[in-house]
């Protein structure tokens, strides 16, 4: 788990990314995705953005193989993997890390559908980053991503990323959280089961 910040997010490699993020680049940033979507959801953003930190500490091990070589391999299950790499550590640790990626796993929350949905997401920002920086090859995660997503919170975000570059629509975002107009974030009053203005 301590290489998480060593390893690459190697499935880039296929839109022509040479120096991906890192892992742990990916699941801080899901992480911080995470406890926003979810206090916007009416859960526990500690809970979820916990869960987005460990999400994918199987990479450690098996990196994205089973995103590259997916016609050829079979991957050993995420729950197999962290059982692998618990082992040895204090069963109070090893019940933390293996709980928290259960519950990902199978979806068991609300904090873990919006943890699913921030890895989602970030992986949308970070597909729309590429594309700016001239990486063709980018729209397969753009759209897989999209498909996924479930919370309402999660889709605004989405659309307001697609609706601006890469960093403008963070501005645009924080710019419209005291109230502004109804193109930007979701302002003071939003919470559980938030709609975005009708087109």
């Amino acid at each position: 788990m301590g290489l998480l910040k060593r390893y690459r997010r190697t499935g880039w490699l296929v839109a022509g990314v040479r120096d991906p993020e890192s892992i742990a680049d990916h699941s801080f940033r899901a992480a911080v995705i995470a406890s926003v979507i979810t206090v916007l959801e009416g859960g526990d953003p500690q809970r979820a953005a916990f869960m987005s930190l460990f999400h994918d500490t199987q990479e450690t091990r098996i990196t994205d193989i089973p995103y590259l070589g997916k016609r050829y391999l079979r991957a050993a299950p995420n729950e197999q993997v962290t059982a692998d790499q618990m082992r040895g550590l204090p069963d109070a640790v090893a019940r933390m890390v293996g709980g928290a990626v259960a519950e990902y796993e199978e979806k068991a929350s609300l904090e873990a559908v919006c943890a699913r949905d921030a890895d989602k997401l970030e992986c949308l920002i970070q597909a729309v980053e590429y594309r700016e920086q001239g990486h063709q090859n980018v729209q397969p995660w753009i759209d897989s991503s999209l498909a996924a997503l479930k919370t309402t919170t999660a889709k605004r975000i989405a659309e307001a990323v697609l609706g601006s570059g890469s960093l403008d629509w963070v501005l645009r975002v924080l710019n419209g959280a005291g109230g502004g107009d109804e193109d930007s974030g979701p302002g003071e009053d939003a919470g559980p089961g938030y709609e975005p203005p009708a087109a």
